[in-house]
């Protein structure tokens, strides 16, 4: 018996042929097995598909896409990919659920794993800092709790996200817009090498794909779809990442939405989720408590270590200090005032705190965790 990868020329022949959509050509798997069968039928009986229309029922039965699809084969091979089809033991379980899923996805890296737990982590290209932190702390409770984290390697809180994850040396999967060969934005080359390396790379796209707009709402499905829920970060209200929540309930999976300032535009569409009942969250420990997975409540909070990764006390003036430095920028006077220390103690203070990595210092003497 063949596998799916013995018969990827047929698969790829099949899949390529414009105007095939994702559902016709899983009504066509179901309906006869595999595309070697698809291909040795007749016009009269592929018209018998639902949505099959008749000059793709032509190329069909003319198997017009060969020598294209051993192109493509090549294509994918020499960038590193693998073909993964529907029918493949590998293909991931919830991604079969949905209702049109990739009838063929190239993946780079890893192999998707199909038994742990997912969540993609969305939101805004150009994010506040506030959202870039919380998005890169939820994605590493996520991971030091054994959770992958899904998102579509653009800039802004996917990039924080998948950072986030590969810092608590989790594994994370980037779905791309445009084909599997093709780094966009080009600012993140280093963090696309990290996640082959670490994680996996996945597109539904044939390899040299472009970044055109369209497709970028078409694989927001298959972040949801790998994803047992999806958590927005930071997005206004005609956001991408709304596509990607409203494509989640579509799918039956749960939406979580992290709330931001009244005063943020940036936030707009994350609080109308949750006005929605998009469940609010304030780290991962949130998320982890609804899929059942029970927690010491302090999942991807910040707090300072020692080398080796333990807890470090922290001495009276760093305790203080620590306290009145939050997710959104503080100046060094209101925590002087607040802390009740003098400016010295203070600036010394930080500045030991900022070496560790545990609070950085923004432009105008401005701190945050």
């Amino acid at each position: 018996m063949s596998t799916p990868q013995d018969n990827r020329l047929a698969w790829l022949a099949l899949y390529m042929i414009p105007g095939l959509g994702n559902a016709v050509l899983k009504r066509l798997i179901e309906t006869f097995g595999d595309p070697e069968t698809v291909f040795g039928v007749g016009i009269t009986e592929l018209m018998g598909i639902e949505g099959m229309r008749r000059d793709i029922a032509q190329k069909i039965a003319h198997r017009a896409l060969d020598t294209e699809a051993e192109g493509e084969i090549r294509k994918a091979e020499q960038c590193h990919a693998r073909i993964l089809v529907y029918t493949d033991p590998s293909y991931p379980p919830l991604l079969k659920e949905i209702y049109n899923p990739p009838m063929v996805l190239y993946v780079r890296g890893k192999e998707v794993p199909l038994q742990k737990t997912l969540v993609s982590v969305v939101g805004s290209r150009n994010p506040t800092h506030y959202g870039r932190k919380a998005a890169e702390k939820i994605a590493l409770g996520l991971a030091k709790r054994g959770v992958g984290v899904v998102s579509g390697l653009a800039r802004g809180i996917d990039a924080a996200a998948h950072s986030g994850c590969l810092m608590g040396n989790g594994f994370t999967i980037g779905v791309l817009g445009t084909g599997i060969d093709v780094v966009y934005p080009e600012s993140n080359r280093v963090l696309f090498s990290r996640i082959e390396e670490n994680g996996a790379i996945v597109s539904e796209f044939p390899t040299g794909a472009p970044p055109e707009p369209k497709n970028f709402p078409i694989r927001n499905r298959i972040i949801s779809g790998l994803s047992k829920g999806t958590v927005v970060v930071e997005a206004t209200r005609n956001s991408g990442s709304l596509i990607t929540a409203s494509t989640a309930l579509d799918q039956c999976r749960e939406v979580f939405a992290v709330p931001g300032s009244i005063d943020s535009f940036k936030s707009t569409g994350s609080h109308f989720l949750i006005k929605q009942g998009a469940k609010l969250i304030e780290n991962a420990d949130d998320i982890l408590t609804e899929f059942g997975f029970f927690g010491n409540g302090t999942a991807g909070r910040c707090v300072p270590t020692n080398p080796d990764g333990t807890p470090r006390d922290m001495n009276e003036f760093e305790r203080k200090v620590y306290e009145n430095v939050g997710d959104y920028p503080v100046h060094m006077d209101d925590i002087v005032r607040l802390a009740n220390l003098d400016a010295g103690t203070v600036a010394a203070t930080l500045m030991k705190m900022e070496l560790e990595g545990i609070v950085r210092q923004l432009p105008g003497r401005m701190f945050v965790r």
